[in-house]
C-alpha cells in the first residue's frame, strides 16, 4: 500500500467532501445522486474515495467496493459485501441490519428440494431456517459468508493514505464481528419472518409469501436471462427497503454512504444500472420514499447506457467538482420521469498550481535532502498540466534518482532527460515514460499506441486522426476513456501530460516524426490554414521559413494579433537533442551566419527559438529565458513605429511572469 495520498486526498476535492457531508446530513427520503467521479486513470478519484473515508468513516456508516480487480463480482455478491460492511457499529447509532436482502440471497441460493408448494408452506419454510442456521453457525451471520466468495473486491483505493486504511481495517473488523456458532442460531431472528415483503412485491408473480421465495429459486437455478435479471431487481430494491426501515428506526443514521471504485467494468456498469433502476422504480414508478443512500462511484470510461461519447444524446452536461452540491444537482438534474434523472456526473480536473504546491510539499519539504525540489512545482505543474497520478510519478523519480538538488544548468540538464529516467514501483522498475504510458493507456495494443505517437502530432486529434491514418475507432475510444483536454478546450487535443510523452516516444522514430508534420503542414496549407501549418514546420526545424512568414505579418496586423499568432506558432513540439540545457538548445538553433545588425528579421528569429524552447518544460524548466524573450518583444517594439503597447506589455508579462492557476501554460498548447 502506497502512502502518497496521507494528508492530502481532500485538496482538490473539497467540492465534493462537501457535497457528501450535505447528503449524509440531509433527511433520510431526501432524494440524493449517485455522484459519478469522471476522468482519466490517475486523475485522482480512488484518491478520493480515500479522502472520503477518511473523512466520514469515522462517524458513518461506508461501506467500499472495487470492481476493478481481477475478481468476478456478481451483483448479488456486491449487495452482500456492502450491506456486511454497512452493519458496522457505530458508537452514535444502533448496528442496522439487512434481513430482507439476507432472505432473498437465502431464498435464491441454495437449490430447494422441492419445487412446487404441494408439499407444504412450512417444509419450505423449514429448508431455508436450517440454510440459515448452517450459514450462522459457520460464519456469524448470513452475509458474512460472503466475504469468503467476495473479500477480493474489499480492498483499498489505490494510493490510499495510512489513515484511511486505518479507518477502513476498523470498519472490517467491527463489521465482521460475529456471535459464536451455536449462539447465533439462538438470538439471530428468523429471517423468514419477513417474507411477506416478498409476496408484495411488485416483480414476484405469487403473493403468498413462500410461494414468493420458490419463485425467487427457480428465478436463479432454472431461470433465463430475464428471469435472472428480475431477481437481481428484487434484491436491490429489498436493500434499499432494509436502508429505509433502518433509517426511521431511533438513534439511526440519516444515510449510509456508499463508495464504488471503478465501475466502467463490466461488473461494476452492471450494479449501477441495477441500482439506477430500482431507485427509479421505488421512488418514481411505485411512489416510496427515497432510499437514504449516499452513492460515489467512479468511471475512468463513458458508461455506454449514456449513449455516444460525445454526450450528444445524454440529457446531462458534465459538472465540475469544486461547486458540487445537492442544490446544483437538483437544479440541473433532468426530469424525474427519466432515470438519467438521478445521475450527478462530476468531470474531476486537473490540479492547479496551488494543489501541486502543497502535494509537493507534503511530500519532499519535510525530507532535508528532498526541500530544494519543493522549487520546482511551476516545472511540475507545466510539465503534467496537473494530473495527480503524474506528479506523483514525476516525485517519485526525483525521491528516486538522484537528481542535482539545487537549480543550475546541471539541473536542468538532468530534467530536460526526465521521461528516461527509471521509477521503481514495488519490485518493477520502467522509466518514468514506460510507467505512466502503462497506466495511461492500459487495455490499447502496440498498434494503437504507436498509432496515438503518430496522432499526438496534431495538436487537434481529430485532424491528426483523418490526415495520418483512419482512426475514427481509436479516436472514440480516447474520448471515452476521457484522455482529451478538459471541457475548456476548443478542439479535442490529447491530455498534455500524454501528448507528451507520447511525442517523447515519436522522437524516437526520426522518419515518423517527420512524415507526420510533413503531412499536417501540408493539410493546413491546402486549407489556407497558414498558422497551423507554421507550427508543423516549426516541429521541422524550418525556422527560417517560419521566420519570414511572422516577419511578413508583422506590419501587415496588429499586434495583439500577431503576438496570438507567434504564441501558436512556438508552441510546436520538438525533437531537440536531449543532453542539453536551455542555453546549449538555443545556441545550437542560432544560424550559421547572423546578420551584421539587429533588425525586425533578426529579433524575431531569436525570439521564435527562445519561445519555441521555452514552451517545453522540458527544454526550459526553470523558465531561464523568460529575460531573453522579454527583451526580444522590447526590441520589437523599439523597432515598430505605432502600435507598441502590446508588445511592450509582452515583455512585461515574461520579465515578471506568474505561472498560470489552472491548466499547464504554454508548451503543445
Amino acid at each position: 500500500m502506497t502512502d502518497f495520498g496521507a494528508g492530502m486526498g481532500l485538496r482538490g476535492r473539497s467540492g465534493i467532501v462537501s457535497l457528501v457531508d450535505a447528503c449524509l446530513k440531509q433527511r433520510p427520503d431526501a432524494e440524493r445522486p449517485v455522484t459519478m467521479l469522471l476522468g482519466p486513470r490517475g486523475s485522482g478519484a480512488s484518491e478520493a474515495h480515500s479522502a472520503l473515508m477518511e473523512r466520514f468513516g469515522p462517524a458513518y456508516p461506508f461501506a467500499y467496493v472495487n470492481f476493478g480487480g481481477t475478481q468476478t463480482l456478481l451483483p448479488r455478491y456486491a449487495l452482500a459485501l456492502l450491506a456486511r460492511q454497512l452493519e458496522r457499529k457505530l458508537p452514535r447509532y444502533g448496528r442496522s441490519h439487512f434481513p430482507l436482502l439476507s432472505l432473498g440471497l437465502l431464498a435464491s441460493d441454495q437449490e430447494l428440494r422441492m419445487r412446487s408448494l404441494a408439499e407444504g408452506r412450512r417444509a419450505v419454510q423449514r429448508q431455508l431456517d436450517r440454510f440459515q442456521e448452517e450459514n450462522e453457525a459457520r460464519h456469524g451471520d448470513y452475509l458474512a459468508a460472503f466475504f469468503e466468495v467476495g473479500m477480493g473486491a474489499v480492498g483499498m483505493p489505490e494510493g490510499a493514505s495510512a489513515v484511511a486504511l486505518a479507518v477502513f481495517q476498523d470498519a472490517l473488523r467491527r463489521g465482521r464481528r460475529r456471535l459464536p456458532g451455536r449462539m447465533a442460531g439462538v438470538f439471530g431472528a428468523k429471517l423468514t419472518a419477513s417474507a411477506h415483503w416478498y409476496g408484495r412485491h411488485p416483480l414476484t408473480r405469487n403473493q403468498d409469501p413462500m410461494e414468493a421465495l420458490v419463485e425467487l429459486n427457480l428465478w436463479r437455478h432454472e431461470g433465463d436471462e430475464e428471469e435472472q435479471q428480475r431477481l437481481n431487481r428484487v434484491l436491490f430494491s429489498a436493500f434499499l427497503e432494509d436502508l429505509r426501515r433502518n433509517a426511521a428506526r431511533s438513534f439511526m443514521p440519516r444515510s449510509y454512504l456508499m463508495l464504488l471504485d471503478n465501475c466502467h467494468t463490466e461488473y461494476g456498469r452492471r450494479f449501477l444500472d441495477l441500482l439506477i433502476r430500482a431507485r427509479h422504480d421505488d421512488t418514481v414508478v411505485t411512489g416510496l420514499a427515497c432510499d437514504p443512500l449516499t452513492v460515489v462511484a467512479s468511471s475512468n470510461r463513458w458508461l455506454p447506457r449514456w449513449g455516444p461519447a460525445t454526450g450528444d444524446a445524454w440529457p446531462w452536461r458534465l459538472r465540475g467538482p469544486d461547486r458540487a452540491s445537492p442544490e446544483d444537482w437538483n437544479v440541473h438534474r433532468p426530469t424525474r420521469d427519466s432515470e438519467d434523472t438521478w445521475w450527478y456526473p462530476l468531470r474531476l480536473r486537473d490540479l492547479n498550481l496551488d494543489e501541486v504546491r502543497i502535494r509537493i510539499e507534503l511530500q519532499l519539504g519535510s525530507q532535508p535532502d528532498l526541500a530544494p525540489f519543493t522549487r520546482l512545482k511551476p516545472f511540475v505543474h507545466r510539465l503534467t498540466g496537473g494530473l495527480p497520478r503524474a506528479v506523483h510519478q514525476v516525485l517519485g523519480v526525483l525521491r528516486q534518482s538522484g537528481a542535482p538538488a539545487e537549480g543550475g544548468p546541471e539541473q536542468d540538464r538532468w530534467l530536460r532527460t526526465l521521461p528516461d529516467r527509471p521509477l521503481r514501483i514495488g519490485e518493477q522498475t520502467r522509466t518514468l515514460a514506460e510507467t505512466a504510458l502503462g497506466h495511461l493507456l492500459r487495455g490499447f495494443d502496440d498498434s494503437e499506441r504507436a498509432a496515438l505517437a503518430d496522432y499526438a502530432a496534431a495538436r487537434d486529434l481529430s485532424v491528426g486522426t483523418r490526415v495520418l491514418s483512419p482512426g475514427e475507432a481509436l479516436f472514440g475510444e480516447v474520448r471515452a476513456r476521457w484522455l482529451l483536454a478538459g471541457p475548456e478546450t476548443t478542439v479535442p487535443t490529447l491530455h498534455p501530460w500524454l501528448r507528451r510523452l507520447l511525442l517523447w516516444q515519436l522522437a524516437r522514430r526520426p522518419d515518423d516524426w517527420d512524415l507526420a508534420h510533413e503531412l499536417l503542414a501540408e493539410h493546413f496549407r491546402s486549407e489556407r490554414r497558414p498558422v497551423q501549418e507554421m507550427y508543423h514546420l516549426l516541429a521541422l526545424e524550418r525556422i527560417d521559413e517560419v521566420t519570414d512568414h511572422l516577419l511578413a505579418r508583422f506590419p501587415a496586423v496588429p499586434a495583439v494579433q500577431w503576438i496570438s499568432e507567434f504564441d501558436a506558432i512556438t508552441a510546436a513540439p520538438n525533437r531537440l537533442p536531449a543532453d542539453g540545457g536551455p542555453l546549449e538548445l538555443l545556441a545550437a538553433l542560432a544560424p550559421r551566419r547572423p546578420g551584421p545588425a539587429v533588425d525586425a528579421a533578426s529579433v524575431i528569429r531569436g525570439l521564435v527559438t527562445a519561445r519555441w524552447v521555452w514552451s517545453d518544460p522540458l527544454g526550459d524548466p526553470a523558465m531561464r529565458l523568460n529575460d531573453m524573450i522579454a527583451g526580444g518583444f522590447t526590441q520589437l517594439a523599439q523597432l515598430r513605429r505605432n502600435d507598441i503597447v502590446a508588445l511592450f506589455n509582452e515583455a512585461e508579462r515574461y520579465r515578471h511572469w506568474r505561472h498560470p492557476q489552472t491548466a499547464a501554460g504554454g508548451g503543445m498548447s
